[in-house]
């Protein structure tokens, strides 16, 4: 049994049609955890936000060189991205490269981002567990 921190605010950010974005939300639900849901294509990648994730998890782990919308970019397109402020360009621009979904988890305990979907580390985060 999944103990949940007291009245969480989770915000999962991601693309509707992506399968990890799905797979995490489906989780979710079936712990019966209330999600805020943003949409990279309709709302865009919030520039704010994006900065405490660069800081938090760092640009390494943000950038999806896996994905689809990587391996289309050009190979001198890809070879500029060597730090965080190209990579945060790239990002703002190519809303797809961002490894799905970033979760924000606040709760009485703190505030924790996750990157990616991990049964594990969610259920860490929804007891508070996740720094």
């Amino acid at each position: 049994m999944i103990h949940r921190m007291s009245s969480p605010l989770i915000t999962l950010y991601g693309i509707p049609n992506c399968d990890t974005v799905r797979k995490a939300r489906a989780w979710l639900a079936e712990a019966g955890v209330t999600v805020q849901f943003h949409d990279f294509k309709k709302q865009g990648v919030p520039e704010a936000r994006l900065d405490v994730w660069l800081a938090n998890a760092g640009w390494e782990t943000l950038l999806s060189r896996k994905g689809t919308t990587w391996r289309k970019l050009d190979p001198g397109a890809q070879s500029a991205v060597l730090d965080t402020a190209s990579a945060r360009a790239l990002m703002l621009a190519q809303p797809s490269v961002i490894k799905r979904p970033v979760v924000e988890w606040h709760g009485p305990t703190g505030q924790a981002i996750t990157v990616g979907f991990d049964a594990q580390r969610f259920a860490q985060a929804l007891t508070g567990a996740v720094s």
